[in-house]
């Protein structure tokens, strides 16, 4: 795989994906995680087709994923981020600390229970110590969260003066972690109207955002590489108009 991807995702961008012409605005923390699953010899990843109503991305294959909600640092995880993941996701952030990390990948979690049903963890006898909100759906089915399960595969920034700006982590766990499903939340009234599992060299021809295609190559090189969470994380934001990669 070409080491130049920031190169290349300024080359895929779409004029759409080009336009700044929105008032500038600060990024809001993100997160998402890429489900894979690794059973066979051609791992597949799961992604969501959005609704077409949705005036942002509208019918674009996504990661599961969102911004990070202030409840998010305040959920109990039966494990803790692996030393080399929190260290990565410290840098580069303002205010570092290791709150902020674990809230980041337990937005990821939340996110994929909310838009896909498909709560990641471990389940036990006792419920977890839940903040509230979707996180009392964890108490419910007793699945508590597994930080030491997530991998942080890439980080990147949405280009200046764009409608809607995430400084967005993608993080990756095994579909082993799935340990419980709420039925009826992928429907055709849904945030996602569907959910889909590809293997990686087939699910880049979807239709989705450039930014998805080029990390959907992070995940398949850190499958080759061994998943370990010491690997170097890339990091992508725009600088003088063309997209830069540098490594965390």
């Amino acid at each position: 795989m070409s080491t130049d991807l920031g190169a290349r995702l300024s080359a895929r961008m779409t004029n759409m994906e080009r336009e700044q012409t929105f008032p500038d605005s600060e990024p809001r923390d993100a997160a998402t995680i890429m489900l894979i699953d690794r059973a066979t010899d051609r791992p597949k990843v799961l992604l969501g087709r959005r609704h077409h109503g949705h005036k942002f991305m509208p019918g674009k294959f996504v990661f599961p994923g969102g911004r990070i909600e202030a409840l998010d640092r305040a959920m109990s995880a039966v494990s803790e981020l692996h030393p080399g993941t929190e260290r990565k996701l410290l840098e580069r952030v303002p205010a570092p600390s290791p709150e902020f990390a674990r809230g980041v990948a337990l937005a990821a979690v939340r996110e994929m229970a909310e838009e896909t049903g498909l709560l990641l963890g471990v389940q036990r006898d006792e419920p977890p110590a839940s903040p509230g909100e979707i996180w009392t759906e964890f108490a419910k089915a007793r699945i508590h969260p597994d930080l030491g399960n997530i991998h942080f595969i890439a980080r990147a920034i949405t280009p200046p003066r764009r409608p809607k700006r995430f400084d967005t982590r993608f993080f990756t766990c095994d579909a082993t972690s799935i340990a419980h499903k709420i039925e009826g939340v992928v429907g055709p009234d849904s945030e996602l109207v569907e959910l889909v599992w590809l293997p990686l060299d087939e699910a880049t021809e979807l239709d989705m955002p450039t930014i998805t295609s080029v990390v959907l190559e992070e995940l398949e090189a850190r499958v080759e590489a061994g998943m370990a969470h010491d690997l170097p994380v890339p990091f992508y934001y725009m600088q003088d108009s063309r997209f830069l990669r540098e490594l965390l």
